[in-house]
């Protein structure tokens, strides 16, 4: 049984709206915490984000053991993301930063303590779906704080950054020690299990890959201007690779002998199995790339290299950034307003730029009627885009590439097209303040927990924006009274 607040508060509970935050504080929690309380201190905001968790993580509110408070896992959650911990300092915060314990419903002499295992399942519940529809939750009340009335214009700016995965530089062969590392670690462990022979050198065969991996990775094709050396060289990078090569084919075979050997009917021994046979899959295609293009001179292409066995969706992407020759993640489009909220994201799993501008502007005017304003920068642009956002939205500020016909050079040449291109680059400062608080690298496994963690991300975002916009207020409220309380003395 879960609950999403306990009602009935205990001895020492100081109610959530009465906790006290330090208004004077520029470090990020308090403001996060302001946000966060004001969310609930709103009775309207605070049902409809209650309902939101209910609906979607509550699939049966009076069967088994009390799990943890929805609200304790939505402040957490977050707090990570905000202020971009990983779990190990989000536990130690939990357990120990007082004011976050009173915002959690903890009674001052309570000694609950998290356990990290408890942080990371009850944080996974979240989907973006839930997360999508409490941001949107969030938005529409941070509006009303800032003071926007109903009817007034909502100007959104579009683009795009790289959400990078938590994976290591991908070469052919550090792929295939990866592939051949997992199938020798858990064929060992699956015959430890079922009293099978055969897997006593099992650390020894690992050692040997690895040892043939580190071999073959360190060699470098020659600089020297002599073509016998050159060609040395090569000759030398070819033999350690093959024997590299040669060395996991064998132990694959092996492998195959004794998953092909074994019966069963148990599910759990069957899905040790399947995953045995998927670090296989990739060995084996490894082991065919590195003969095509060590062995054989082939050029890869693109479609069929792979950046990750562990998260597969990972693509390399191009940004011409300087520094930054490539990244290894997905890309993720934001729209924000001119408040600074984030309006909505999109992540792009095969999409690029050009390609999700009619959608997620569709997406945003459904979800924010009053939207009917966004720039984009050049990526977007397409004929058909161009058309088809001035069908949504009244005002679209989308450049065109190349060179401009007489009408379009006056449109893009007008005073309100540059001024909507200057303000554009506000959106620039909100990825980057995304990426400053997690967005850069997303430490999470999966396709799922990867959007999840950056729905989380965007959430986290404007609740912080929130909350940064009320203790300003309630500061300048507070400073003017004390000002007034020194004139009357």
């Amino acid at each position: 049984m879960r609950k999403t607040i306990e009602k009935q508060m205990q001895i020492g509970e100081v109610a959530i709206e009465d906790v006290e935050i330090d208004l004077s504080s520029r470090d990020e929690i308090p403001k996060i915490l302001i946000g966060l309380q004001n969310l609930y201190k709103n009775r309207e905001i605070r049902e409809q984000v209650f309902k939101a968790l209910e609906e979607i993580i509550l699939k049966d509110m009076n069967n088994g053991r009390p799990g943890m408070l929805l609200w304790r896992i939505l402040v957490l959650g977050v707090l990570r993301l905000s202020c971009n911990w990983d779990y190990d300092k989000l536990q130690d915060i939990a357990n120990n930063h007082k004011t976050l314990r009173q915002l959690l419903g903890h009674p001052t002499h309570s000694d609950y303590q998290y356990a990290l295992q408890t942080l990371k399942d009850n944080i996974s519940l979240f989907t973006p779906d839930l997360l999508d529809s409490i941001n949107q939750i969030v938005v529409n009340f941070g509006h009303e704080i800032i003071g926007k009335k109903p009817g007034d214009e909502l100007r959104g700016s579009c683009d795009s950054s790289v959400v990078e995965t938590n994976t290591h530089y991908p070469t052919d062969i550090n792929l295939l020690w990866d592939a051949m590392r997992k199938t020798i670690l858990i064929i060992m462990a699956l015959c430890d299990e079922l009293g099978l022979t055969g897997w006593r050198k099992g650390i020894f065969n690992l050692k040997k890959v690895k040892k043939l991996f580190n071999h073959a990775q360190r060699l470098k094709k020659s600089r020297s201007k002599d073509e016998n050396k050159q060609k040395e060289k090569e000759q030398a990078i070819v033999k350690a690779h093959k024997v590299y090569i040669k060395f996991c084919k064998s132990i694959i075979d092996r492998v195959d002998e004794i998953i092909q050997s074994i019966s069963t009917t148990d599910i759990i021994l069957m899905v040790k199995l399947d995953e045995i046979k998927g670090y296989i899959k990739h060995a084996r295609r490894q082991i065919d790339q590195i003969e095509r293009r060590v062995v054989e001179g082939e050029k890869i292409p693109h479609h069929e290299k792979v950046f990750s066995i562990f998260e597969e969706f990972t693509r390399m992407i191009k940004k011409g950034k300087a520094g930054v020759p490539q990244q290894f993640g997905l890309p993720v489009c934001f729209v924000k307003d001119q408040y600074g909220f984030i309006l909505h994201h999109y992540v792009m799993e095969k999409e690029i730029d050009q390609d999700v501008a009619v959608p997620i502007v569709k997406e945003v005017k459904n979800r924010f009627p009053d939207f009917n304003s966004c720039s984009f920068d050049k990526g977007f642009h397409t004929p058909y885009n161009q058309e088809e956002l001035k069908k949504i939205i009244d005002n679209v500020i989308l450049p065109r590439k190349g060179k401009l016909s007489a009408i379009n050079k006056e449109i893009e040449n007008s005073d309100d097209f540059k001024e909507a291109r200057r303000k554009h680059a506000a959106v620039e400062s909100s990825i980057s303040a995304l990426q400053n608080h997690g967005l850069d690298r997303c430490p999470d496994r999966g396709l799922e927990g990867f959007k999840r963690y950056v729905a989380l991300g965007v959430l986290a975002r404007n609740i912080q924006i929130l909350g940064h916009t009320i203790q300003q207020r309630e500061y300048k409220r507070l400073q003017k009274k004390k000002k007034l309380q020194r004139l009357a003395a």
